[in-house]
C-alpha cells in the first residue's frame, strides 16, 4: 500500500514562512506529519489524510530525555497526566508556532476495535497515539475540517498557548475506547466555538496533568472558553478532570447542547491530585440537555489516595435538562476539603418517561439508581435561585453535611 507520509512531510519542510501547504481532495495514507512554524495546512473537500495502524510505522516520542548536565529534562510526550514513552500523534506540533489547519477536509485514525482499539488499557510497545497532539505550542487554529476514529484522546494540547478551535467535527463510535474529543492540558487562552463532538469518552475533558508534573512545573490550564457547540453520545459532554492536579481556572461554557451522554457537566477528582489542584471561577450558562442520565455531576472520589484537592467555585446558570434518568445532580465533596461554593441558577429538570436506571458517579458507594432528585453533600455553601426539579422520586433534594442551603 502506497504511503504518502513523506510526500506530505517533504512539502511542510520545504515551504517558506506564512506559506500554504494544500492537499487536493483523494485519500493519502499516513503514519505521522510533523508540523513546523508560520505553517497553514488546508485540506480540500474531499480529501482524507488516513492513518496507518501498523505501529511498527509510528516513532516514538520519549516522556523525559535527561539534561546533559542531568539537572533538568525534556519532556516530549505525555500519556494520561504522565510523562511517559507514546507513539507519535498522526498530526503532532513541538514547540512550534503560528499554526492553521483548515479546510473541509478529514483527518481519519482509522481505528478499530481489531487494531489500536484492542486491549487498549495494555501498554503495547508505547502508549496509543493522539490523533492531534501539541506539545510546547503556541497560536495554532483548527479550523472547519472534520478529525475521526482516533487511536485514544483526539485532540490533545499540552503546556500549549492561544488556542483556536473553530467548527470542527470530531467523531468516533460511541463504544470506541478513551476517544475523548478535545483534552487540553496545562493550557492557557484556549476558545472552542461552533464545535461538533461525538464520541466514546469524554467530548470535552480539561486537564492540567497528575502529581509529577505537576509538583515539577505547576501549569493550571487557565482562561477558557467553550461557546456554540454540540455534545452527544460520551461519558461527559464537558469534564474537569480527572488529571487536574495542576488545577483549572477561570474556564467558561456556555450557549451548548448535549445530548445522549452519560454526564452532563462533569468535575472528577481526588484527594491524590494535591494541594496545587485548585478548581476555581468555573461557570456553565444558557445550556440545554436532553437525554442526558446524569447532568450534574461532581465527584471528588474518583479513584481516591490520600492527597487532598480544593474545589472553590462553581456557577450553573440557565440551564434546561430534560428527559432525565438516573439523578438531577450528584455533588459529592470531600469531608476534609468541602466544596466552598456551588451556585445554581434557573435551572429546570424534568425525567424521562421510561427513564433507565444508572450509576450518577464512577465512585465507591454510589449505587445503582434512576429519577433521583438532587445528591448533594460535603459542601459549604448551595445556592439554589429558581431551580426546578418535576418528575423524580423521593425528595427533590437530599443533603448531608451541607453547612449553608441558601434558596431564592
Amino acid at each position: 500500500m502506497h504511503d504518502d507520509t513523506n510526500a506530505i512531510q517533504c512539502a511542510i519542510m520545504a515551504s517558506k514562512k506564512n506559506c500554504r501547504v494544500y492537499v487536493p481532495e483523494g485519500t493519502y495514507r499516513i503514519s505521522s506529519i510533523f508540523l513546523k512554524d508560520d505553517l497553514t495546512l488546508e485540506l480540500a473537500k474531499g480529501a482524507t489524510l488516513l492513518a496507518f495502524t501498523d505501529r511498527d510505522k509510528f516513532p516514538i516520542l520519549p516522556g523525559l530525555i535527561e539534561s546533559y548536565d542531568e539537572k533538568s529534562e525534556y519532556n516530549l510526550a505525555s500519556w494520561e497526566g504522565n510523562p511517559v514513552d507514546s507513539f507519535s500523534a498522526i498530526i503532532c506540533g513541538l514547540n512550534v508556532k503560528n499554526i492553521v489547519i483548515t479546510g473541509e477536509g478529514t483527518i481519519d485514525g482509522g481505528t478499530t476495535h481489531d487494531n489500536w482499539w484492542k486491549n487498549c488499557k495494555v501498554r503495547n510497545i508505547a502508549w496509543r497515539p493522539n490523533l492531534f497532539f501539541i506539545n510546547h505550542c503556541e497560536n495554532v487554529t483548527m479550523q472547519g475540517i472534520t478529525v475521526q476514529n482516533s487511536p485514544c484522546w483526539t485532540i490533545h494540547p499540552y503546556f500549549s498557548n492561544h488556542l483556536k478551535f473553530i467548527d470542527v467535527k470530531i467523531k468516533a463510535p460511541a463504544d470506541s475506547h478513551n476517544t475523548d474529543g478535545l483534552d487540553p492540558e496545562s493550557c492557557e487562552d484556549v476558545l472552542v466555538l461552533g464545535t461538533y463532538i461525538s464520541v466514546g469518552d469524554d467530548c470535552i475533558a480539561i486537564k492540567s496533568g497528575k502529581i509529577y508534573m505537576a509538583q515539577k512545573y505547576n501549569v493550571p490550564t487557565t482562561n477558557m472558553i467553550v461557546r456554540q457547540c454540540c455534545m452527544r453520545d460520551g461519558h461527559g459532554a464537558v469534564t474537569v478532570g480527572s488529571e487536574i492536579a495542576a488545577g483549572v481556572m477561570d474556564v467558561h461554557i456556555k450557549d451548548c447542547l448535549f445530548m445522549n451522554t452519560d454526564r452532563g457537566l462533569r468535575v472528577k477528582t481526588r484527594r491524590g491530585r494535591g494541594k496545587l489542584s485548585v478548581l476555581d471561577d468555573i461557570s456553565f450558562e444558557n445550556i440545554d440537555m436532553d437525554n442526558v442520565m446524569t447532568p450534574f455531576v461532581v465527584n471528588s472520589f474518583y479513584f481516591c489516595d490520600d492527597r487532598t484537592p480544593s474545589i472553590k467555585k462553581f456557577t450553573f446558570k440557565n440551564i434546561n435538562a430534560k428527559n432525565c434518568h438516573v439523578a438531577g445532580t450528584y455533588i459529592c465533596g470531600l469531608p476534609e476539603s468541602k466544596i466552598e461554593e456551588l451556585t445554581f441558577e434557573n435551572i429546570n429538570i424534568t425525567y424521562a418517561d421510561n427513564a433507565k436506571s444508572g450509576v450518577a458517579a464512577m465512585m465507591l458507594g454510589c449505587d445503582e439508581a434512576s429519577r433521583q432528585g438532587m445528591i448533594v453533600s460535603n459542601i459549604n455553601t448551595l445556592i439554589l435561585d429558581n431551580v426546578k426539579v418535576t418528575g423524580c422520586d423521593g425528595e427533590e433534594i437530599v443533603a448531608e453535611n451541607v453547612d449553608n442551603i441558601i434558596k431564592k
